[in-house]
C-alpha cells in the first residue's frame, strides 16, 4: 500500500467522496454498461431485419455554417497604475519567519484591511504581519499589526506606536473590520495561528483596546485561523463574527509530514496531508460578548464515512445569494469542495454547495481554492462568483443565482479560463478600474515554493498580476485580459497574497494595495484618464440595521443601466476593502435613480445626487 500523502493537485478520494456515493456510483456505472450492451444488441437486430436490402437513393444537400456576425474590434483601456509605494510613506515589510524548515503557514499570510480609524472618510491601511516563530527569533520583535493613517491625499504616516496595536503578538494571517458595538468607529479582528484578537476602537482617537478575553472569543492552539468577516446573520442589527479555519496544524504535525520534492528537498506540504477543520460563527450578544454558535448553526460539515470535519477554508464571500434579505456564506476551500451556507432565517444554515454547482469544477473535482469575490458583472440578474485556484488549475467563475441557487462555471466561456490556468492565484477582486459601469476582474498571483522553477519550468515564484477588462456585450467573451504592455505597474511579478481597493487620493478612482510574502507591499495609484463619471456612497444604518450597513444593497440606474452593489468589505484573500461603494457611470452626467435596500427589509429612495462626488446616506427613521 502506498502511504504517500497526495500531492497538491491530486485528489484524495476518501476525503472528498462519501462512502455511500461511491457505492451508488459503481452500481450506476454497471447498470449503464448493461443498458448500453442491450441497446447495441437491439440495433444489430434492427439492422438485420428492418433495413432495406437495396441501397437507397439519396440527394446530397450542401449545408453551410451560419455566418458569424462581424464584431467591431474594441480597444481595451490601458491600466494606468503607478507604483507609489515609496512616495506614499508606507515602509511595511512582511516577515514570515522562514528559516529553512519549511513550515506551511510561512507561505499563506498577507492580510490587509482598509480602515477608517476616525470615521472621517479617509482610507487608512492596516497590514497583518506574521513575524518570527516563537522558538526561532531572527531579529527584534515586530508587532503583528502595522497601522498607517492617510492624510486624505494618499500620503501616510505610521500610527502603530501608542495605538495599542503594537502589543498584539500573534503569527498573523487575516483581518476583519466592523463596528461590532455600533458606536460609529471601526473595530478590528485579526486572525492567526492558535489565536484571534478583537480590538475595540476607542472613539476614533487612534487607540485600540484588546477586548478578546472579555468578549468570549477563543481559539485552540492547533487552530489555523485564516479569513474572517463581520456579518449580521440573524438581522438583529448587531455584527456577528464568522471565522474560517484552514487545517489542523502544529509545528510537530508539519515536521512529521517531512514533505519533500525531488530537486528541492524539504518542501511545503500540501493541505491534503493535514486534517480538516470547521469554520466558526460567533453571535453578538449585544453586551460586548459573543457566543460560539458554530455547531448549532450548521457550520460543522463532516465526512459521513468518518465523522471528521472536511473544511480547509481560506476565503469567504458573505452575500445574499438568493435575494431573500438574509446573508449567506460562500466558502472557498483548498483541495476539498467549496461550501455554500444558505441562511434558513431561523438562526441556522444549510450547506448546499454541491447542489448549487459551486462545490466542484466541471469534472466534479475539488480544486485548491484561495481568494473569492462576487459581483453582478453583466448588470443583470446573474451573479458571478470568482475563486482563485492553485497553479495549473483555472480560476473559477460560477455564474447563476435564483431563489434556489444554481451556478455553472463559465470561466472559459467568459474569457478568464485559459489565461488563469498556469497562475497560482490568491487575491481576487471585482472592481471598475475605468469607471465605465462594468465591474472588471483583478487577480494577484504568486507561488508558495521559492524554487518551484527547478522542478516545473512553467512555474515561477513571483508571478505577474492579471487584470481583465469587462467589455460587456461588445466582445466575444465578457472579459478581455489587459495585455502586459498596457498594465503599467500591474505587470510587476510579485509573490502576491492579499489585495484591496480604495480611493486613497480622493479623486473617485479606485487604487490598489497588494501584499507579498516576505516582502514590501505595492501601493498602486490608479491614474486612468477615461473621463468617465462616478459616485461614491457611504451608508449608515440605524435600529435593526447595523451601523456599518453591512449586508445592505444599493441599486443605481444611469443611462438605462442598473448596477447593484452590496456593502461588504470582506473580499479577496484574508483582506477587507473599503466599505464605501464606488459606482462608475461612464459618460452619463446624471443619476436617474438611486435606491437603498436595508437589511431590515426597508427600501429607501434617494434623491438623485450630482455625479463625481461622495455622499453619506443615513437610514431614514
Amino acid at each position: 500500500m502506498n502511504d504517500r500523502a497526495p500531492a497538491r493537485g491530486e485528489e484524495s478520494v476518501d476525503e472528498y467522496v462519501d462512502a455511500d456515493d461511491r457505492r451508488i456510483g459503481v452500481a450506476f456505472r454497471r447498470s449503464m454498461w448493461v443498458l448500453v450492451a442491450a441497446g447495441l444488441a437491439g440495433l444489430v437486430t434492427y439492422g438485420v431485419t428492418r433495413l432495406p436490402k437495396d441501397k437507397p437513393a439519396f440527394t446530397e444537400t450542401k449545408v453551410e455554417a451560419p455566418a458569424t456576425p462581424a464584431r467591431t474590434p474594441v480597444a481595451i483601456p490601458a491600466a494606468r497604475f503607478t507604483d507609489v509605494t515609496k512616495a506614499s510613506g508606507i515602509d511595511f515589510v512582511h516577515h514570515n519567519g522562514a528559516y529553512g524548515e519549511k513550515l506551511l503557514p510561512e507561505t499563506m499570510g498577507g492580510g490587509i484591511a482598509v480602515i477608517d480609524v476616525a470615521n472621517n472618510s479617509r482610507a487608512d491601511l492596516l497590514f497583518v504581519d506574521s513575524g518570527d516563530w516563537p522558538w526561532k527569533s531572527l531579529g527584534p520583535r515586530r508587532p503583528t499589526l502595522r497601522l498607517y493613517r492617510n492624510d486624505g491625499h494618499g500620503h501616510f504616516h505610521e500610527a502603530t506606536e501608542g495605538s495599542g496595536l503594537e502589543t498584539v503578538n500573534l503569527y498573523g494571517m487575516g483581518v476583519a473590520i466592523g463596528d461590532f458595538d455600533n458606536d460609529g468607529f471601526d473595530d478590528i479582528v485579526v486572525t492567526g495561528i492558535g489565536g484571534i484578537r478583537l480590538l475595540r476602537n476607542l472613539g476614533g482617537t487612534g487607540r485600540f483596546e484588546d477586548v478578546t478575553r472579555k468578549s468570549g472569543i477563543a481559539s485552540g492552539k492547533e487552530d489555523w485561523n485564516s479569513c474572517a468577516a463581520f456579518i449580521d446573520f440573524d438581522n438583529d442589527g448587531l455584527l456577528d463574527l464568522f471565522v474560517c479555519r484552514y487545517v489542523r496544524w502544529s509545528p510537530d504535525i508539519d515536521r512529521a509530514m517531512d514533505f519533500r520534492m525531488i530537486g528541492i528537498g524539504r518542501a511545503y506540504g500540501p493541505p491534503n496531508a493535514f486534517e480538516g477543520t470547521s469554520p466558526r460563527l460567533f453571535r453578538n450578544n449585544g453586551d460586548g460578548t459573543f457566543s460560539d454558535v458554530s455547531e448549532k448553526t450548521g457550520m460543522h460539515v463532516v465526512n459521513p464515512a468518518t465523522g471528521n470535519p472536511i473544511a480547509k477554508s481560506l476565503g469567504v464571500l458573505p452575500i445574499d445569494i438568493n435575494g431573500d434579505g438574509w446573508i449567506d456564506l460562500v466558502v472557498a476551500n483548498d483541495t476539498v469542495r467549496n461550501f455554500l451556507f444558505l441562511n434558513q432565517h431561523d438562526g441556522t444554515f444549510k450547506e448546499v454547495g454541491a447542489e448549487s454547482g459551486i462545490a466542484y469544477d466541471v469534472n466534479g473535482n475539488a480544486r485548491g481554492a484561495m481568494g473569492i469575490d462576487g459581483a453582478y458583472y453583466r448588470n443583470d440578474q446573474d451573479l458571478a462568483i470568482n475563486i482563485g485556484n492553485f497553479a495549473n488549475e483555472m480560476s473559477a467563475l460560477y455564474v447563476g443565482g435564483g431563489a434556489v441557487p444554481r451556478f455553472e462555471d463559465q470561466a472559459i466561456v467568459e474569457g478568464i479560463g485559459p489565461a488563469t490556468r498556469l497562475a497560482l492565484t490568491f487575491g481576487v477582486l471585482f472592481f471598475d478600474y475605468d469607471l465605465d459601469s462594468r465591474p472588471d476582474l483583478f487577480h494577484v498571483n504568486g507561488h508558495i515554493e521559492d524554487q518551484i522553477n527547478k522542478v516545473q519550468s512553467s512555474q515561477h515564484y513571483a508571478q505577474p498580476m492579471k487584470l481583465f477588462w469587462n467589455c460587456g456585450a461588445a466582445c466575444e467573451h465578457a472579459f478581455a485580459e489587459v495585455p502586459a504592455e498596457q498594465l503599467g505597474a500591474l505587470a510587476t511579478p510579485v509573490v502576491g497574497r492579499g489585495a484591496v481597493y480604495a480611493d486613497l487620493v480622493g479623486n473617485g478612482s479606485l487604487d490598489l494595495v497588494v501584499t507579498q510574502i516576505g516582502a514590501a507591499p505595492l501601493i498602486l495609484r490608479n491614474d486612468q484618464h477615461s473621463g468617465n463619471h462616478w459616485l461614491r456612497l457611504r451608508l449608515e444604518g440605524a435600529g435593526k440595521v447595523n451601523r456599518d450597513a453591512i449586508g445592505s444593497w444599493v441599486e443605481l440606474n444611469a443611462a438605462g443601466v442598473t448596477q447593484r452593489q452590496q456593502v461588504m468589505p470582506t473580499r479577496g484573500y484574508l483582506s477587507q476593502v473599503e466599505r464605501t461603494l464606488t459606482f462608475g457611470i461612464g459618460k452619463s452626467e446624471k443619476i436617474d435613480r438611486l435606491t437603498v435596500h436595508w437589511t431590515d427589509g426597508t427600501i429607501q429612495d434617494i434623491a438623485a445626487p450630482e455625479v463625481d462626488r461622495e455622499i453619506r446616506i443615513k437610514k431614514a427613521p
